[in-house]
């Protein structure tokens, strides 16, 4: 796995906590996370994912924001996904997921972050 740039400690250990292969690269100008084989909830067209987040310049104690998902996850039921885009990271097309919230500094971490991701993927499938 590539490890173009460092995390700050609190964020690599949360990531090896998770028991998922990650990496740091750069592309097209950013930094990027990508979570391999990140598990999707039941009622979506994949099992499996990679998860990429865009690390910031400012980061931290600057903002995260949104999420990327390759390769592109649909609804089981064929209803659409709410503000997708296409990304290019890698040499790879991901799904952008548009989804912003209010960043808390000094309480947000990518580990509340990734939680917040993972509650979208629970909320979209709840979405008419």
């Amino acid at each position: 796995m590539r490890r173009i740039f460092r995390l700050p400690e609190e964020d690599e250990s949360y990531l090896d906590s998770l028991g998922l292969p990650w990496e740091t690269i750069q592309d097209g100008g950013h930094r990027w996370l990508l979570i391999q084989d990140h598990s999707v909830p039941a009622g979506y067209n994949v099992e499996k994912t990679t998860v990429a987040i865009r690390i910031e310049g400012g980061y931290p104690p600057g903002m995260l924001d949104m999420v990327y998902f390759f390769p592109t996850i649909g609804r089981g039921d064929g209803k659409p996904i709410h503000s997708p885009a296409a990304q290019a990271i890698d040499g790879r097309t991901f799904q952008r997921w548009s989804r912003h919230y209010s960043w808390r500094d000094g309480i947000d971490t990518l580990g509340t972050h990734h939680q917040r991701i993972k509650g979208w993927l629970e909320a979209e499938l709840k979405r008419d």
